[in-house]
């Protein structure tokens, strides 16, 4: 009888008669059952759902006094597209990872419950609320990710087309400095408008980019790790391999001068460094790369009036010129004062005031959430990402294939990145460069990019399951 958790093929090959000993090898190859993978996912995904909706609810209960009928039912159209993504998977992709999509739902949900409180706030409703916007942003995005679970069936097909990859990054990444589309909003030249549609194309590029990096680096790798001399220890490229990583640098350099990025230009430049590190496993590299950052970015602080303004607000927030001035710290300190009010347990949803800090829904939505869940429900957040980039760094360094690592590996770190650059920004620990936190904050540019993300890691995480596990005794 064979258990239902596994299927064990026995292999015993024939020995060689001439030979003075026998060899006899056992190789059992273990095919695990989807099912309970997804009926963990289920659960999960009927906890978070439970926790959205109630979240929701109290929202309305603290800000209104009573729960009202139409944003829950909007949330509830969300939640049946997110069992819709889970019955898919049950076809498309059984052995996917079964954290991924609940920890995603949760997240979203809980930053459609915020920028719903901070709608209450304003006196916001029906389509100019942002709250609104969100759950509909957050539907496409969804169903974004559906296709493309369905229509990238294996992840090594992306790796044909690593190079298109890159030629459609680089576009994704000039497309806001071209005149007539490109828009500058609070100093930053990174939207495209077309008509009353806007998107923020830099977000996509960094799929892209990512998919160029695992496509680049599985081939160059070799050339990149064996060659050098070695200095204190480590081995460091020679001066004709410094190529791809100063291409990169300035591509970095052009997005913080040009269209005044600073968290952007640090997020690519990062991913890469990583990814780089990943392939050859020399440190070397991001010492050379931390090096190359730094040192643009300190020039550019001398030079550039925005990165300078940049720099006063992160290094002497509370001093009254600064606090005052026109872009000074009045964003940072009132996001600090939020946090304090919010203290350990929060004031609760819908009890504090989170709407008079600017841009509290999409920057500083952080802020906001300390503020009515405390410091206790923020680390609870903090663990959700926490947990969904561990699992993607799982998938990506359990692969079989060195592309699927890299891109599994690179896609999971531009996360993780991301929420450091955002949390760090709001808490002074680096300065401030305006990107959004992944999943919570408003913006339907960041929601699409990062479900297109999950929808990766899950098609990785199949693959990387389905492959058979061979033991030799």
């Amino acid at each position: 009888m064979t258990s239902p958790d596994a299927v064990t093929q026995i292999v015993r090959p024939a020995t060689d008669t001439g030979a003075l000993s026998t060899f006899t090898s056992t190789i059992r190859l273990r095919l695990r059952v989807p099912a309970k993978l997804r009926n963990l996912e289920l659960v999960l995904l009927a906890f978070a759902l439970a926790i959205v909706g109630a979240s929701i609810a109290l929202v309305e209960l603290g800000a209104l006094g009573s729960v009202q009928g139409p944003v829950l039912a909007l949330g509830a159209g969300l939640g049946v597209i997110t069992l819709i993504i889970h019955v898919a998977l049950r076809f498309a992709a059984p052995q996917a990872d079964p954290f991924l999509l609940p920890i995603s739902t949760m997240l979203n949900g809980l930053g459609i419950a915020e920028i719903y409180r901070l709608d209450i706030s304003k006196n916001l409703s029906g389509w100019g609320a942002a709250g609104v916007r969100q759950i509909a942003w957050t539907a496409m995005a969804m169903l974004l990710a559906l296709a493309v679970l369905l229509l990238i069936r294996n992840h090594r097909v992306l790796q044909r087309y690593s190079y298109i990859a890159m030629f459609v990054g680089i576009v994704l990444l000039l497309l806001p400095m071209l005149p007539g589309i490109g828009q500058n909003i609070n100093g930053a030249q990174l939207w495209i408008h077309v008509g009353s549609f806007s998107f923020q194309p830099g977000e996509l590029a960094k799929i892209a980019l990512a998919v160029f990096f695992a496509g680049y680096l599985v081939t160059a790798r070799d050339s990149l790790s064996l060659v050098g001399r070695k200095f204190l220890g480590m081995r460091f490229p020679r001066v004709r391999d410094l190529g791809p990583i100063l291409v990169i640098w300035l591509a970095a350099m052009v997005v913080l001068v040009f269209q005044h990025d600073l968290g952007m230009a640090l997020l690519f430049f990062g991913l890469f460094l990583v990814m780089i590190y990943v392939a050859t496993g020399r440190l070397s590299w991001v010492i050379l790369g931390l090096a190359l950052f730094i040192g643009g970015v300190l020039v550019a602080s001398r030079l550039l009036g925005y990165v300078q303004a940049r720099f006063e607000s992160w290094l002497d927030a509370f001093n009254p010129k600064v606090y005052d001035a026109v872009g000074g710290s009045y964003q940072i300190v009132q996001g600090i004062f939020g946090f304090a009010h919010g203290g350990l347990i929060g004031t609760g949803w819908g009890r504090g005031s989170p709407g008079i800090v600017p841009l509290a829904e999409s920057d500083y939505i952080i802020a906001s959430l300390g503020e009515e869940l405390g410091l206790a429900g923020l680390f609870a957040i903090l663990a959700l990402y926490l947990l969904f980039v561990s699992r993607g760094f799982r998938i990506g360094f359990v692969g079989q294939d060195d592309f699927g690592r890299l891109l599994g590996v690179g896609l999971s770190f531009v996360i993780a990145l991301q929420v450091f650059i955002v949390l760090g920004g709001v808490t002074r620990v680096i300065p401030l460069t305006g990107l959004t936190t992944p999943f919570l904050a408003a913006g339907g540019s960041s929601l699409v990019a990062n479900w297109i993300i999950v929808a990766l890691l899950l098609r990785l995480s199949d693959s990387v399951r389905t492959q058979p596990q061979l033991v030799v005794e």
